[in-house]
């Protein structure tokens, strides 16, 4: 009897010792961020495997896929005492082959996800390129100032108002957009931000700091609802359109 209580309590602890053993060696043995990977599982806790072609980096990589809002973590500070999330040419999505008028695209992409999802993985920062096109305001991945059928992506209005339905459907959070601005046309910015419904979350040029100094805090742009905030590349804007250079 004794011989027998003896052998099953070898099995026993084998068999815990083989359990511990592999979650040992597969926390010990899971990949960090920025090694490279085959799937999800063979990543650390919190990371996924994956590609971004936009960087010339074609083989899967550990990477951290759902950054932190750095406002969720310290509580009260200048807006501008924070790090946001900011994507270059958010709108020149690799999904896009066909131009909105009808062409194929020329142009080069920088994105996998679409801005709406850029917005829910905590993106705050958007980099979009804007051009007179059609009698209309267009986002393309241009050059020489001019807009093409080949570098056009589709009218920015689209854009815009999925920037605004992430707005309205989080009344907590706060979106920057630095426009590359090639927009001539009277008002032109003024009136697609407008039409996307955009205008009665704009952040005010009168409000912004001059002289290095410091933003309101994040709570009072969330009190206010004054949770957009706009830059553009052309320095007249700010006396024309009211947009901050």
């Amino acid at each position: 009897m004794k011989a027998l209580t003896c052998h099953f309590y070898i099995i026993l602890c084998f068999h815990i010792l083989s359990l511990f053993s592999a979650s040992l060696f597969s926390s010990s043995f899971s990949l960090k961020i920025e090694e490279t990977c085959s799937k999800d599982s063979d990543c650390d806790s919190g990371l996924k495997c994956e590609t971004c072609p936009a960087n010339g980096n074609t083989r899967p990589r550990c990477v951290r896929t759902q950054p932190v809002i750095p406002s969720s973590k310290v509580k009260g500070l200048p807006f501008n005492k924070y790090s946001w999330l900011t994507t270059h040419n958010s709108y020149a999505i690799s999904s896009f082959t066909m131009s909105g008028t009808g062409s194929f695209l020329l142009a080069p992409t920088n994105q996998d996800d679409s801005v709406t999802s850029q917005l829910q993985n905590g993106v705050r920062g958007l980099m979009l390129d804007m051009y007179d096109f059609e009698n209309d305001i267009w986002l393309c991945h241009s050059f020489g100032g001019k807009c093409f059928n080949f570098t056009a992506f589709q009218p920015a209005i689209g854009t815009l108002k999925e920037i605004q339905a992430f707005l309205e459907a989080n009344p907590t959070e706060i979106v920057t957009v630095f426009i590359e601005d090639y927009v001539t046309s009277p008002m032109g910015l003024t009136k697609v931000f407008d039409a996307a419904g955009l205008s009665k979350y704009t952040f005010p040029l009168s409000r912004m700091p001059k002289n290095g100094g410091d933003w309101p805090t994040v709570d009072d742009m969330v009190q206010k609802n004054q949770r957009l905030v706009l830059f553009t590349s052309e320095k007249s804007k700010e006396a024309s359109e009211g947009i901050a250079y």
